[in-house]
């Protein structure tokens, strides 16, 4: 892969010096970048067209959770890594939800942040190690994603629930695998009927503990 173009967004200036030298350790990686609230982050995405934003969630004029929504309404190629101290599932599923690709804690971001970097340039999705732990001991729904499908999921299914889970919209699916947007919607539909599941951490859970996605 080519140079790599990064903005980074967090109102803490230590962080985003932090972050910075974390990321000069890759050679044809660009803090091209810097934003200090969520309204200059989406002013600085505008202006400098990153490949990634990493996004702090509690920022002062937007939140991150709003940039996160109106970055992928209107710069879809952006790729949004979350960087935060928020280690709340509801959190999560509502940022995944909205479009972020990666979602990690500030507290993993020394160990982990190079990987989680490769995973979303790649349009894959990234759980730092406290958030999956969170997710593989969460009790809620514990149970039922143990359980296998009423119905069992056909190939295509399967194929399908893999990128739902690695963060793909049903468009990217659509073309990923060359079949109509209404195709991938049908799909999708099934297959949250067949696994009685009704959201997109719901997925992502019920895929790590089925191992269809690394993590």
């Amino acid at each position: 892969m080519g140079g790599l173009r990064i903005l980074l967004a967090d109102d803490h200036s230590l962080v985003r010096r932090g972050v910075r030298s974390l990321l000069a350790a890759r050679s044809g990686w660009e803090v091209c970048g810097e934003a200090a609230d969520g309204r200059e982050a989406l002013e600085k995405v505008a202006e400098l067209k990153p490949d990634i934003l990493i996004l702090d969630l509690n920022m002062p004029d937007l939140n991150g959770l709003e940039v996160t929504r109106r970055v992928r309404k209107m710069y879809p190629r952006v790729e949004i890594l979350v960087l935060t101290v928020e280690d709340s599932e509801q959190v999560m599923r509502q940022l995944l939800e909205a479009g972020a690709r990666g979602y990690m804690l500030k507290s993993d971001a020394g160990k982990e942040l190079l990987a989680a970097v490769d995973a979303v340039r790649s349009h894959r999705l990234f759980l730092s190690s406290q958030v999956s732990r969170m997710l593989r001991g969460s009790s809620v729904l514990a149970a039922k994603d143990d359980l296998p499908p009423k119905e069992p999921l056909s190939p295509r299914e399967r194929q399908i629930l893999q990128l739902l889970a690695e963060g793909k919209s049903t468009k990217e699916i659509a073309t990923a695998l060359d079949i109509t947007i209404k195709t991938a919607e049908t799909h999708r539909s099934n297959i949250m009927r067949k696994l009685d599941l009704h959201h997109v951490t719901e997925l992502v859970r019920y895929a790590i503990r089925n191992r269809m996605v690394q993590i």
